[in-house]
């Protein structure tokens, strides 16, 4: 557990940022009911948004079998990325963006068990732009995540390569 202390200190910290984020904006602020919030308009925008599929509403069905299917799915690869953590024992900056998935995958997990659906609700445009998607604490981690997982590892030449390298 402890050659994995920087992927279980990352997602632990998302974890709690994300749902604390979601607590304060929509149920302390209301945003459920509200709907929107302007805060610095049109840059930061809090629109409440109930997403039952995957990125950008994709694969979204109303049917408990869909909500379930993508906890499994986000179960599984959080599951993977775990395994891979483990038997691999990456650097920590891998460790760092697997836990920034992992973390961020499984407080979209718990908005499906709790809500039914993961609760979005930071919405940003401008310059004439205006982003008709909505999106969360979480979401901006899996994110970021992916890409520095894509970035620094594998045998490209960021990844492994680049490692040895650096030996």
């Amino acid at each position: 557990m402890r050659a994995l202390a920087p992927l279980w200190w990352t997602a632990g910290l998302v974890f709690l940022l994300d749902q604390i984020i979601k607590v304060v904006v929509v149920q302390w602020m209301d945003l459920k009911t509200v709907g929107r919030i302007e805060v610095i308009e049109p840059f930061l925008v809090l629109r409440m948004a109930w997403n039952r599929g995957v990125n950008f509403g994709l694969f979204s069905g109303s049917s408990d079998a869909t909500k379930w299917i993508l906890i499994a799915v986000a179960l599984a690869i959080t599951g993977w990325l775990i395994w891979w953590m483990q038997r691999d024992k990456p650097r920590p900056l891998i460790q760092v963006a697997a836990g920034l998935v992992v973390g961020g995958a499984i407080g979209n997990v718990v908005d499906r068990l709790i809500y039914g659906a993961v609760a979005d609700f930071l919405n940003m445009s401008c310059c004439g732009f205006e982003n008709p998607y909505s999106f969360n604490v979480a979401d901006i981690s899996k994110f970021l995540g992916a890409i520095a997982l894509i970035q620094f590892t594998g045998d490209g030449p960021k990844g492994r390569d680049a490692e040895a390298k650096a030996s």
